[in-house]
């Protein structure tokens, strides 16, 4: 009997001994799993803080970046101003590509620096000293888009200095927004009006002839008139000659000569650009022209009323003028695509009426945001085919040789 329970009491002893053990053993297994979890957390929290530290750096420098380029995105020229742009295009290089995309600023954007808007080494900023004692200083808004500086101004430019070998051609334009912006992108710099004239002066200037590219006598127009005459008493001769659409006159039914020669030479070019053989073939497959002018709050807001005048005495009957600014109010774009829709017109080209093909006519025309004139006239479900053609006038011949008739004018008195 004492043998029986010795051994009951043994078993109990090494039963208690090996559950004690497997406890042991769990709440080690558990601890070391919770262990694994917790650093495993603490692993990914501090992944995450990297990760967050690493996108506000990024931020941070994009930020930077965007705040150099509103800095210089001022119509204002000051001492610093080529500094800062230089300071803004080292910064934009120091970025990588990532960061690039998250520039944004009041005015900065990845496109900025990054858009790929040709060569600009084909262009000449004609800004060159030692140049004789005549000169013709061409005078434009200007463009950042470097194919179009060279085919729209210096394709002026190129054919006044062919009409005019004794004259030196210079250049200025009177967008400081869009001189900075060459400068800090393609580094080099073009004369704003007053460096220009300053520029001439230092030269030894004698006879100044001021042809200035802009299409109207506009607010543009009138601010180079309030430099030239700032600088006139400097100068034995100076001579302004008019800008391609000569004189404003006083209503809508107002045409002359210039405007004829543009109407036709534009006209002529959408038909040489397109898939037709005239303008007449155009209208007869129901498609309109719509040419885009910029619009202008400047009582020369009337030209362009002059201008469908102008289409309508040559019988270009299915060619409508439209403004980016909607002034005057009749050729804002949705004003425009009511009268094509209710003439029944299908089909519509767009051209920009203006001397250089830049950002209106890349992106308010042509461009893909729901507020440009191409998405507008497809979201109104009216046409069946909206085709853009992205050129400036300053590229036609006809159109570079109203500007050298307009300077001989000016030479002439």
């Amino acid at each position: 009997m004492k043998r029986k329970l010795a051994m009951l009491l043994a078993g109990v002893m090494i039963f208690g001994l090996l559950t004690g053990c497997g406890s042991s053993t769990t709440t080690e297994t558990t601890e070391e799993t919770a262990s694994e979890e917790e650093t495993g957390e603490v692993e990914e929290a501090e992944e995450a803080a990297e990760e967050a530290e690493e996108v506000d750096a990024d931020q941070a420098a994009a930020d930077e970046v965007a705040a150099l380029i509103d800095a210089i995105y001022v119509q204002e020229w000051t001492e610093d101003t080529a500094d800062q742009c230089a300071a803004a295009k080292a910064a934009w290089d120091a970025l990588t590509d990532e960061q690039k995309e998250l520039v944004e600023g009041e005015n900065a954007d990845p496109d900025y620096f990054g858009r790929d808007t040709g060569d600009a080494s084909l262009d000449d900023a004609r800004n060159q000293d030692d140049i004789g004692e005549n000169e013709i200083l061409v005078v434009s808004f200007g463009t950042s888009f470097n194919d179009s500086r060279v085919t729209d101004i210096k394709g002026i430019e190129d054919a006044l200095a062919e009409a005019y070998p004794d004259w030196s051609v210079r250049r200025a334009f009177t967008a400081q927004i869009i001189i900075n912006h060459i400068m800090a992108r393609e580094g080099y710099q073009i004369d704003n009006i007053d460096q220009a004239l300053q520029r001439a002066v230092d030269n030894g200037v004698k006879n100044l002839v001021v042809q200035p590219t802009h299409l109207m006598h506009g607010a543009e127009y009138d601010e180079m008139m309030e430099a030239v005459e700032s600088y006139a008493d400097q100068f034995e001769t100076v001579a302004v000659a008019e800008p391609l659409l000569g004189e404003v006159g006083s209503d809508a039914t107002v045409i002359n000569e210039d405007k004829a020669a543009v109407a036709e030479a534009v006209v002529a070019a959408v038909v040489e650009d397109s898939d037709y053989d005239s303008l007449d073939a155009m209208a007869e497959d129901g498609t309109a022209v719509v040419l885009m002018g910029h619009g202008t709050s400047h009582t020369a807001n009337v030209t362009y009323d002059q201008m469908q005048t102008q289409m309508e005495e040559l019988g270009y009957e299915n060619v409508f003028i439209g403004t980016v600014e909607g002034e005057p109010e009749d050729t804002e774009c949705s004003v425009v695509i009511e009268k094509l829709a209710e003439a029944g017109y299908t089909k519509v080209i767009l051209r920009p009426l203006m001397v250089v093909a830049g950002d209106h006519a890349n992106n308010d025309m042509a461009g893909d945001d729901e507020d440009s004139w191409k998405s507008m006239f497809e979201a109104s479900g009216s046409f069946e085919s909206i085709e853009t053609q992205i050129a400036g006038l300053g590229r036609i011949e006809a159109v570079q040789a109203l500007y050298v008739e307009h300077t001989a004018a000016a030479m002439a008195e």
